[in-house]
């Protein structure tokens, strides 16, 4: 069984980045331009006045950080949706937990973002490396393994397991 879901998230991940994150497939370019929209629209209502100018953070008049489209939280929500195609269940199920997943994975990434752009102002621009690529993305890997852990538990439930 593990070699089949193995095998499977394998697939599954090839074919949703191909389809929703490469940059040569204008579905994948509208998808993400939405997505890092969306992302910094709600960024614009929860960061101090005026930090969001088009896709930048600015910091201070000589520092901002770029929202680009493997910042838009689109990466770790492709993930799990392999890992929840990839898993026997029900459809059903599998698709609530693809909605459950994107709304909390939209907001972490917010959160994250948030954390990263305070942490670089209060701390200056040499805070950005560990805020963003440890504790952020630290975030967002702890956020999809916990999502997945509670649907494999979920459906093994329901399965009788």
């Amino acid at each position: 069984m593990i070699k089949k879901f193995l095998l499977r998230y394998a697939l599954y991940t090839a074919l949703l980045f191909a389809l929703f994150y490469l940059p040569s497939n204008p579905l994948s370019v509208a998808l993400n331009a939405l997505q890092t929209k969306l992302t910094l629209t709600l960024l614009s209502t929860t960061l101090w006045q005026d930090a969001v100018k088009g896709i930048d953070i600015w910091i201070n008049p000589h520092y901002r950080i770029y929202i680009s489209q493997a910042c838009n939280g689109f990466i770790p929500i492709l993930i799990l949706y392999a890992s929840l195609l990839a898993y026997p269940a029900r459809w059903r199920r599998r698709i609530v937990w693809m909605v459950m997943g994107y709304i909390l994975f939209d907001v972490v990434n917010v959160v994250r973002l948030i954390f990263v752009s305070y942490m670089t102002k209060i701390y200056g621009p040499q805070a950005f490396g560990w805020a963003h690529d440890i504790v952020g993305n630290a975030m967002l890997m702890i956020t999809g393994l916990l999502l997945f852990v509670t649907f494999v538990k979920g459906v093994g439930t329901e399965n009788g397991i």
